[in-house]
């Protein structure tokens, strides 16, 4: 009998595969990027490595391949057909200057195909590829060594026309321009490059609702996107022209959920093992039944646990809004299945059962997910109730049968009732809902937002003199908090701009006006005395034996190789800071200015942030080099 192919099988596949190839195996990062602005979580493999896609050297090497742990919620309104979610593992892996398009591709085919491994059929496979443009060429490298490897197995590949895709052409390559197959850069400048898309075919009928032709990149389902493969060998300019880049890099990421749908043959992801034993048990204790709204609530108390896992707590701000609203929103579409207070958090005992194996963290985190969930629940419930008696007053003063599109909008932001719901509240009562003007009051406050959005961009982070002056600044900061309040303290999460740092720690109290100053007034004297910033490579058990700050149990325990901690201070004036880290640092406290805390306030239950800047001096800086342990 065939062995079954579970989620643990394929990520056991994956990485054995690249091991085999001479890949550092990594193990997850957080779901909260380590100073990367860009994002507020992390959507892609990629993130964590993001000094090292920029040039600096990776302890693990020039090759490397993990299961990451990823956010995204651009498509929650999409969750409840067969293939989306918000919270994903993508497997990955990266050449840092190391193999390129050609090995990259011959790899991925025979990782896809090869009986030994997930053994695809071949036929069930089509490409895309970049096209080319004014400022880049087609990726002819890409179309060869993809004919080669179908050729190599008895499959020929021909390439369709570009601006004329068609499945029944009988062609395997497809070629897009850049909306489709070219990667970053996330700001206006930055690596960037084409990308080769993988797609299986599923075999269902095409739907002409979506156009008359198939093709890979059609929305009617047939093709499901597996694997994208990105080759990051131009670098954007800030005139609009492309050079080539020195440091040629691989970035690739599978989707385990889609990969776990087309190897378990099921027509969707939650009827896969990651998600039937959420979906079992909703499906026992329900009182109503509906697949849609099982399949929300289902993805979004898995997101919920991992978010909470990683130390998120919902909050009106950042990554602890989008917690809130994933929450509040698994909790509201519990209610249309008759789940009441508390129900859900029997699921968030099923994920951390079925999780815990791949993350040992959720376990550790087991009683704080409960908790935040429960009150997070709590405080929904009571803003509910206020909601309700503001749309009775709503519904009391509607004139001519109708709910006002603000009002609606009110509804939502206020007091969280979505669109939907207040829909079907006024239907009850006869009254229909000017959803247009919903529309327009939406879009005016997305408008409104715009700053937010763009937390949500994926890409390289920005690292600027000013960023790279505050991330150092960032290692003093936790330093200091340490001498001053106590070693209990640890990170709890960063963020950084050009203009300010925030650091985010765990403290029982408000800080008092005496122990903030204290903590400026350490900073500025590690800056004042210009203490030398390093690197060192060590082993994990030595950074612990040096006293470095750091989470080796989930983060770096399965490594492998050395890690860098870097190195505030030095024998002759003394360390006063060890922390793992991977960069950019300034070489010489000296450079960061005069370190200004801005504000220090609470955060949830036991979490404080810190918000503070750096008035930089005259000159550029010096990036920190590194030196032997």
């Amino acid at each position: 009998m065939q062995e079954l192919w579970t989620a643990q099988r394929i990520r056991e596949t994956f990485l054995r595969f690249y091991k085999e190839r001479g890949h550092t195996i990594l193990p997850s990062a957080s779901l909260v990027p380590e100073n990367d602005p860009t994002v507020l979580f992390t959507t892609a493999g990629m993130h964590p490595l993001v000094p090292y896609l920029l040039g600096e050297r990776h302890p693990g090497g020039t090759r490397l391949a993990n299961v990451q742990k990823c956010v995204r919620t651009q498509d929650i309104d999409e969750v409840g057909d067969n293939r989306h979610d918000t919270f994903f593992e993508m497997l990955g892996n990266w050449s840092l200057g190391d193999y390129f398009k050609r090995e990259t591709i011959q790899w991925s085919f025979q990782l896809l195909t090869g009986r030994e491994w997930f053994g695809i059929a071949p036929e069930r496979l089509c490409v895309t590829v970049f096209t080319g443009d004014d400022d880049a060429p087609r990726d002819e490298e890409s179309i060869r060594t993809w004919q080669e490897c179908f050729q190599s197995v008895g499959v020929t590949a021909n390439v369709a026309p570009p601006g004329h895709p068609d499945i029944a052409s009988g062609a395997r390559i497809y070629q897009y321009g850049k909306s489709k197959n070219w990667w970053g850069p996330a700001g206006q400048t930055g690596p960037c490059g084409p990308d080769t898309e993988m797609f299986v075919d599923l075999g269902t009928p095409h739907d002409l609702a979506f156009g008359p032709a198939c093709h890979p990149n059609c929305d009617c389902g047939r093709f499901l996107e597996v694997w994208n493969d990105v080759f990051m060998e131009f670098e954007k300019r800030a005139d609009g022209t492309f050079a080539p880049l020195a440091q040629k890099n691989v970035d690739t990421g599978m989707g385990l959920e889609r990969m776990a749908l087309v190897l378990q043959e099921k027509p969707t992801i939650f009827e896969t093992d990651l998600f039937v034993p959420l979906m079992e048990w909703i499906a026992r204790e329900a009182s109503q039944r509906e697949a849609r709204a099982e399949r929300i609530v289902a993805d979004h108390v898995r997101t919920a646990c991992f978010m909470l896992s990683d130390g998120v707590t919902p909050s009106n701000a950042d990554r602890g809004y989008i917690l809130r609203r994933i929450v509040r929103r698994a909790i509201r579409y519990g209610r249309t299945l008759g789940f009441g207070s508390n129900r859900l958090t029997d699921l968030l005992d099923i994920v951390i059962r079925e999780y815990a194996a791949a993350y040992p963290n959720l376990t550790t985190m087991h009683e704080t997910i409960l908790m935040e969930f429960r009150q997070e629940e709590e405080k929904f419930e009571r803003t509910v109730e206020r909601g309700l008696k503001e749309f009775e007053r709503i519904a009391a003063a509607a004139t001519e049968g109708r709910i006002g599109g603000s009002d609606a909008f009110d509804l939502f932001q206020s007091y969280g009732f979505p669109l939907e719901m207040t829909v079907e509240l006024g239907r009850e009562r006869g009254l229909s809902v000017d959803t247009v003007g919903f529309d327009i009051a939406f879009a005016a406050h997305q408008q409104q937002s715009r700053a937010a959005t763009g937390s949500f961009k994926g890409g390289l982070a920005d690292h600027s003199d000013a960023t790279t002056r505050l991330h150092t600044a960032t290692h003093l900061l936790h330093r200091a908090l340490k001498n001053v309040l106590g070693e209990h303290v640890t990170q709890k999460g960063s963020n950084i701009t050009a203009e300010r740092l925030r650091f985010d720690f765990s403290h029982p109290e408000k800080m008092t006006a005496a122990q903030v100053c204290a903590v400026e007034d350490m900073v500025n004297d590690a800056i004042a005395h210009d203490l030398s910033v390093a690197w060192m490579e060590m082993t994990t058990d030595e950074a612990k034996a040096t006293g470095a700050m750091g989470y080796f149990e989930d983060k770096y325990a399965q490594l492998g190789g050395k890690i860098k901690v870097y190195v505030v201070g030095d024998d002759v004036r003394g360390y006063f800071s060890k922390e793992i880290c991977g960069g950019p640092h300034v070489a010489r406290t000296g450079m960061l200015g005069r370190f200004r805390i801005i504000k220090e306030e609470a955060v949830s239950q036991g979490v404080r942030r810190m918000k503070a800047s750096v008035e930089p001096p005259p000159g550029g800086i010096e990036v920190a080099g590194s030196r032997t342990a």
